[in-house]
């Protein structure tokens, strides 16, 4: 196959670039590098079946492929508030952009959705079936309400054009590649206990996550990318079902490092989530899958990453 993976030098977009080229497909790798980096996809730019391709797909462009990985977007809130009409844009806009180009070369195209999209939930574990609680005017609702729009655009073009589709909506991950200073939990306790300063907590530390390492999450997006059955343009929930707390996490993470790291507290940010779970039912029927690797394991692959990138040495 020949497949082209918007955000492709994105922390997501990089695993699934490797993993696809590994797989013996083709990839051209499509980013204009707002939040990824050439960094991530250096180790691939030797490769034959490999192709950068430095563009916005808020603009339209015009390509031959089998399959198309939508995953363009700022994901994290530092990011995507940072210019809030941007990454409206980048999904309704982008969405629009590459559904346009799946109709017109008959592709098959994933898009790369959110947990987001339930907002903060009424109901828990949240369902495939489950709309959400959502602010629309919020500080986070560029995020939210434009990746409902993207999962209603894939919906009508599938409906109206034929458009063969594929939604996932995905739940915490992390792992190496992760950006430096994006604001994502993980990320921002491994950096700021190489700095040797304390964590910073939102809120009590009592709120909940799921933690996805990244190659459980790019396992998912081809297996959902292949899936042929009847319902295989309905959403499926992709992610880790084991809640922790943010303290449980600190604590993982002071395990891994071999050390007891210090917090301090700050107030909860706006429209930001008490607890998030999904409910895989749908990914282990449909698509055999569920997620492998430990919290643990996965955090001490990305805490020797973040030691490399940082450059800290053994400590």
């Amino acid at each position: 196959m020949r497949v082209l993976v918007t955000g492709g030098a994105g922390f997501l977009g990089s695993h699934l670039c490797e993993r696809l080229l590994g797989d013996g497909h083709e990839v051209i790798a499509m980013d204009n590098l707002f939040t990824g980096s050439k960094r991530n996809i250096a180790h691939l730019r030797d490769h034959g079946g490999f192709e950068f391709v430095r563009h916005d797909i808020v603009n339209p462009i015009l390509l031959e492929v089998d399959w198309i990985f939508n995953l363009a977007c700022p994901a994290s809130p530092i990011h995507y508030q940072y210019n809030p009409v941007k990454t409206v844009k980048t999904s309704v806009m982008g969405t629009l952009n590459m559904l346009g180009l799946a109709k017109r070369i008959k592709a098959r195209i994933l898009q790369a959705s959110t947990s987001e999209i339930y907002g903060d939930p009424k109901v828990h574990p949240q369902p495939e079936d489950y709309w959400g609680h959502v602010n629309p005017i919020g500080l986070r609702s560029c995020y939210d309400e434009g990746k409902r729009v993207a999962e209603t655009l894939m919906m009508d073009y599938h409906r109206q054009n034929g458009v063969d589709i594929r939604i996932i909506r995905i739940f915490n991950t992390y792992g190496p590649r992760m950006a430096i200073g994006d604001g994502r939990v993980v990320s921002n306790f491994i950096v700021q206990a190489f700095h040797n300063e304390s964590l910073t907590v939102y809120g009590d530390g009592s709120q909940t996550r799921c933690f996805c390492y990244v190659d459980d999450m790019i396992d998912g997006f081809c297996r959902m990318m292949q899936y042929e059955g009847d319902d295989a343009y309905e959403p499926v929930n992709v992610g880790a079902t084991t809640e922790n707390t943010i303290i449980e996490l600190i604590d993982a993470l002071g395990g891994v490092m071999g050390r007891k790291l210090e917090v301090v507290h700050q107030p909860l940010p706006g429209d930001d989530p008490v607890r998030r779970r999904p409910d895989i039912s749908l990914a282990k029927q449909r698509l055999g899958w569920q997620p492998k690797v430990p919290l643990r394991d996965g955090l001490a692959k990305t805490v020797e990453y973040f030691r490399t990138i940082l450059d800290v040495g053994q400590k």
